[in-house]
């Protein structure tokens, strides 16, 4: 099995603050929800696709089918559970899996891809996987589009100045009551583990700016 490697080398300097936050944040810093400790939950990876768009740094992410079981027609990073053939699911079998995640939904060319820190584990109660963020820099970029439209609606970018505009942020409460970071970007709403995640890289990051958190949106906010 080929050597996936995780590698800050020729990275762009707009990326360092990401990578140096990912070096020493702690999981509890990440989320409130973290793996059981007696080793429970499905290992399951994404791939935090950092590029550079027309409109300068872009996050890529996917919308899930809406014919799917779990988090179906949420935004989400392309990612999934490790399948026996990644490996190590401890180590580089996480690697391994966000990267062929990402290209069974996307197409991405994952050779255009370097891998270049590993945030903690983090758990999803409602789905019980235990989901490892990988975050890569998309060197070369290729085209993307859905592969399997019953798993995947659409692929998209969305700029990190967009992500951090007050103007786009809210908080989202979840019909069982829990609240949660969410942005409004376009047409979508990205909530739940997916905004937790780009809420954290963003304040770690030095790249946050001040925002109303009072400021409510439900999740039918389309209705």
């Amino acid at each position: 099995m080929a050597r996936t490697e995780v590698s800050d080398r020729g990275l762009p300097s707009w990326l360092h603050p990401v990578r140096d936050a990912a070096r020493t944040v702690r999981p509890d810093q990440l989320s409130r929800f973290l793996p059981p400790e007696n080793g429970a939950g499905r290992p399951s990876a994404v791939l935090v696709l950092f590029g550079e768009g027309r409109q300068g740094p872009e996050l890529l992410l996917l919308e899930r089918a809406s014919s799917l079981r779990s988090h179906a027609g949420q935004p989400s990073f392309p990612g999934g559970a490790l399948d026996p053939e990644d490996g190590d699911p401890q180590g580089e079998g996480r690697l391994r899996a966000a990267l062929r995640e990402a290209e069974e939904e996307t197409g991405l060319d994952p050779s255009g891809v370097q891998l270049f820190a590993v945030l903690p584990s983090l758990y999803i109660p409602v789905s019980g996987f235990v989901v490892t963020p990988v975050l890569g820099w998309w060197r070369r970029p290729t085209p993307v589009a859905p592969v399997d439209t019953a798993e995947t609606a659409r692929v998209f970018t969305v700029p990190v100045s967009e992500l951090t505009d007050p103007g786009n942020r809210a908080t989202a409460v979840h019909p069982s009551g829990h609240a949660g970071p969410a942005f409004l970007v376009g047409p979508a709403l990205v909530w739940g583990f997916t905004a937790g995640v780009i809420d954290r890289i963003l304040y770690y990051a030095g790249w946050e700016r001040p925002w109303d958190r009072d400021r409510r949106v439900s999740l039918d906010w389309r209705a």
